[in-house]
């Protein structure tokens, strides 16, 4: 299980303390008071895609016929089968400053076997395709970087409805494609020196400038049909450059850490959703809530071995010295 925790008992610039794969150089600031998880992907996001593949096989996954999203057992089986588990424990975790945490992982990869044409749907239950069982055959990390470009470039599912708070996403033309923000927040990604720990929130500063930046509504005008708790009181047209954090930051959020972490290509340092952001305080229908969405904690990622090789030179995925899954080694 490659996780550790480090205690952030201030808000000091400083050092965070922990062990080595902790993200030693970043600022205390960045994490609310309590306990912070570091997850190092890599290692088992093969194994992770044979299990899930293995249960698709044996027909124990469903998913909503229109809505594509797994059902709640399903999201159950996965999290069970997941090798280190998913990123949070449950509501009855001993430590409070996790809790709240929401399933990410084990939602996100039966939407990833869709995506990437791994598996279709057969009435409600997933059923490998002809791509996946030869993966689930002959697993690959050149497998997951084709999963990832995959589900990239795949129409089917907009993961912004993972973000419920914000409403009004349902209004024909008021959004950019999924892919196109997908790419945007890849191309991010790309831009990071591999092992390096960077904030999200200074990732957030690149999606906004990069030359495709981020962006969810198609235009300023489009923003004013999307708000939270009210159509008019609510609406994110009024709040300006506030609303960025709520709708491409959010967005950005969920793709980081329900895919691009749950696949391995980066690396997460996070905490508990509830209180761990403030930027959306002050927003008509907010302020009674003490998290935007189920990815709040996340607080800093890092581009892996796996990452920078998915990203920038897939043809290096056969050399990466990872482990394979942890069926063949039985």
């Amino acid at each position: 299980m490659a996780e550790s925790t480090i205690g952030v008992t201030g808000s000091r610039a400083g050092p965070a303390a922990g062990t080595g794969s902790a993200p030693s150089l970043l600022r205390a600031s960045a994490f609310p008071r309590g306990p912070v998880l570091v997850r190092c992907t890599a290692p088992d996001a093969l194994s992770n895609l044979v299990a899930v593949l293995e249960l698709a096989a044996d027909g124990q996954l469903r998913c909503g016929a229109a809505t594509r999203r797994p059902l709640a057992a399903t999201v159950r089986l996965v999290e069970d089968a997941l090798v280190a588990g998913d990123y949070y424990p449950g509501d009855d975790h001993e430590d409070a400053g996790l809790a709240g945490g929401e399933p990410i992982a084990a939602f996100g990869w039966p939407v990833l076997l869709l995506s990437g044409g791994l598996a279709r749907l057969a009435g409600s239950a997933l059923e490998l395709t002809s791509r996946g069982e030869a993966v689930l055959g002959r697993p690959s990390y050149q497998a997951l970087g084709v999963l990832w470009e995959r589900w990239r470039k795949s129409v089917s599912y907009d993961e912004l409805a993972r973000i419920e708070l914000i409403r009004g996403q349902r209004k024909a033309g008021g959004l950019t494609t999924a892919a196109s923000r997908r790419a945007a927040v890849a191309a991010g990604l790309a831009a990071l020196p591999p092992g390096v720990w960077l904030e999200v929130d200074a990732l957030f500063a690149i999606l906004r400038t990069q030359p495709a930046p981020l962006a969810v509504a198609r235009s300023p005008l489009a923003r004013w049909g999307l708000y939270l708790a009210d159509p008019c009181l609510g609406s994110l047209g009024p709040a300006g450059q506030r609303a960025w954090n709520v709708l491409e930051g959010r967005y950005a959020l969920c793709v980081l850490f329900e895919y691009a972490a749950t696949l391995g290509v980066v690396d997460v340092a996070y905490t508990g959703p509830r209180g761990a952001r403030d930027d959306y305080r002050g927003l008509y229908g907010a302020d009674s809530c003490d998290s935007l969405s189920r990815y709040d904690g996340l607080a800093a990622v890092r581009v892996n071995e796996l990452g920078a090789a998915i990203l920038h030179d897939p043809g290096a995925l056969p050399a990466l010295g990872l482990p394979g899954p942890r069926r063949d080694l039985r």
